[in-house]
Formats: structure tokens, C-alpha cells, sequence
């Protein structure tokens, strides 16, 4: 990789968070598809066929089923996002490996997180794995005024914000759509994935980012 060439200090990494950093699958996300099909049943009067077919279409075109709704239906952002995204306890409900502090504390350069999930989630995801500390910033769908990734629009706001070179930072993500749109804008990319090969926009497959660190300390063209 390119940013392993790098002193430390000019490294800046990216972070996804959702099967990122932790894993959504086993408890965040089938509780925020059951809050928002019961959303889009309330306020669109859908039964749950319908409501869990449109969530699923819009966050497949979208990136989010967030904006899929304030495209076609001018729904507010801000509320939908509030009324679905409702946890506690996140302590006992998130799932990390435990040596991910190790590997972030490992990691040398600039660490920041760009989610598109909203402030409050994001904040209780990495107050309960105990890795704020880790991170110079954190941007959310707020920042980006509502526009997820893939779209550009986000990005721009990040680089704008640190004055940030896209040839010295490496974006790491799960979902190959937001790779593909961070590959445009000159980022280098690392796909957390058990899959096998990779597409020609990700410059590195990796099972989990605890194998980071591996790559920050080896010279790899």
C-alpha cells in the first residue's frame, strides 16, 4: 500500500463504523430494520411486506433508507433518523473483538470516523468498545447535512475540514459501494471482508482491522 510508505505522521486513516469497527449484525441492525419498518408502517400506512420492501430498495439504491424517503417522500432527516436509531444499554449489546484497542493503539498516524449513522449511535457504539480516545474526529450523517456515502458530498466535507491530502489517507469499509466512491476521489482503500479477491478500486482485503496494523509496518507497492 501506498500509506505504508509514509512516516507516521502523515498517515491518516478512515474509518467506517458498522461492521467496521464492530459488528452490527448480531443485534443494531435487524433492531433498526424492526424501528424502521415500524416507522414507514406508521407514517406511510404500509402493512410489513411493504414496509420491509421499501426499507431494503432504498438502502440498496441509496446507501441509506433514510434517503431514499427525503428523495421521494420529503421526509425530515432529522426526525426519521431520531426515531429509528433508539438504543440503550450498548454495553451489553455491541460486538468487537476485544483486541481492538490493541490494534488501534498499534496503528501510527491520524485516526478519524466517517459513519453514516447519526451522532448519538455512533457516540454509544464507541463509548461501549472504550476507543473514543483513538480518533481525532468523528463525522456522522449530520455533517454531511444528510447525504451518506457513496455520495462525494461527505468526503468533501472530511478533506476540507483537516486539509487532508486523498494520497495519504486510506479509507477502511465494508461496503464495497463507499470504497468504490472514496477510490474516485484518490483514497486509498481497505475492504473489511471475508470474501475472497477484490475488486480493482480496493487496494487491500482485509477479515478484520486488527490485521491494520500489519499493513501500516510492511512496504507493499
Amino acid at each position: 500500500m501506498r500509506i505504508a510508505r509514509l512516516p507516521a505522521s502523515r498517515r491518516v486513516w478512515i474509518f467506517d463504523l458498522d461492521n467496521t469497527l464492530h459488528d452490527a449484525r448480531p443485534y443494531f441492525f435487524p433492531e433498526m430494520h424492526v424501528q424502521m419498518n415500524q416507522w414507514l408502517r406508521v407514517n406511510l400506512n404500509l402493512d410489513e411486506a411493504g414496509a420491509n420492501a421499501l426499507r431494503s430498495l432504498f438502502w440498496q439504491k441509496y446507501g441509506t433508507t433514510m434517503a431514499g424517503l427525503v428523495r421521494h417522500y420529503g421526509m425530515n432527516p432529522k426526525r426519521f433518523i431520531q426515531e429509528t436509531h433508539n438504543f440503550r444499554h450498548y454495553e451489553a449489546r455491541v460486538t468487537y473483538d476485544n483486541a481492538l484497542r490493541h490494534a488501534l493503539a498499534r496503528l501510527p498516524g491520524k485516526k478519524l470516523i466517517f459513519s453514516n449513522a447519526p451522532r448519538h449511535y455512533v457516540d454509544g457504539v464507541l463509548g461501549a468498545i472504550g476507543v473514543r480516545r483513538f480518533f481525532s474526529a468523528i463525522y456522522t450523517i449530520e455533517d454531511t447535512r444528510y447525504r451518506p456515502k457513496p455520495a462525494l458530498h461527505g468526503f468533501h466535507v472530511l478533506m476540507r475540514a483537516h486539509k487532508l491530502d486523498p494520497h495519504r489517507c486510506a479509507f477502511i469499509d465494508d461496503a464495497l459501494e463507499n470504497l468504490h466512491a472514496a477510490k474516485r476521489l484518490g483514497l486509498e482503500t481497505v475492504w473489511v471482508s471475508r470474501g475472497l479477491g477484490k475488486p480493482r478500486f480496493v487496494d487491500a482485503r482485509i477479515a478484520s482491522v486488527l490485521e491494520l496494523p500489519g499493513l501500516a509496518f510492511r512496504n507493499v507497492a
